[in-house]
């Protein structure tokens, strides 16, 4: 896959708001809404099970053109073909996920409310930074909070795209993409929605305000 372009919508799936029986679908209609990119975040499962479920989403990706991220676990990331994972303050380290992965992965990192962090993973080859939570989230209730602020301020000094997430809406995420923020990493907004394809298309209607809508 080519490199991704790192505007719009990026969903996340979530082991209770997408439960096996039904994550296939729900993806479909968020890929039709126009997701730009797709995460697989699935703490709860042993490896073989979370592994058939990346690899049907990786399927569902390719057709799309869309890249599938993996939360977490380089090793499923690495088994499965992914196009990339995405880093927490707990997981390993940048640099060596990069050494499993290759450099083509896409590798983005969990920064919180703290530019420093986002400085040093922008030094250690990161591919994006990820801030937040910005609102109130019921995926991650105690998450620490960020300032928009935040993001106008990694606008101006990142070189690389910053992501944002945390309780995000359509109704709430226009001032984040006007702060600059570069996608939207959504969870519940998305898969909690009884119309999931009409609310992604919602979501990039944000950036087509900017003009510079995804493609």
């Amino acid at each position: 896959m080519n490199r991704p372009v790192f505007r719009g919508l990026y969903a996340i799936t979530d082991s209770t708001l997408t439960p096996p029986g039904s994550m296939l679908l729900q993806v479909q209609q968020a890929l039709a809404g126009g997701a730009r990119m797709l995460q697989y975040r699935d703490k709860s499962g042993e490896f073989r099970v979370r592994k058939a479920q990346a690899e049907a989403l990786l399927t569902l990706c390719r057709q799309v053109a869309v890249p599938l991220i993996i939360n977490d676990d380089v090793e499923l990331a690495r088994s499965v073909g992914a196009d990339g994972v995405h880093l927490g303050r707990e997981d390993p380290q940048l640099e060596s996920s990069r050494r499993i992965l290759g450099p083509n992965a896409i590798i983005g990192v969990s920064c919180y409310n703290d530019f420093e962090l986002a400085l040093r993973a922008e030094q250690s080859g990161a591919d994006y930074v990820a801030f937040g939570r910005f609102f109130a989230s019921t995926t991650k209730p105690k998450a620490v909070s960020a300032s928009i602020d935040l993001l106008r301020r990694a606008s101006r000094e990142l070189k690389i795209p910053t992501v944002a997430i945390g309780g995000i809406t359509p109704e709430n995420g226009a001032a984040l993409v006007t702060a600059g923020v570069d996608m939207l990493a959504v969870i519940q907004g998305v898969f909690g929605q009884p119309d999931i394809r009409a609310v992604c298309a919602q979501f990039n209607l944000l950036f087509a305000d900017t003009g510079d809508a995804p493609p």
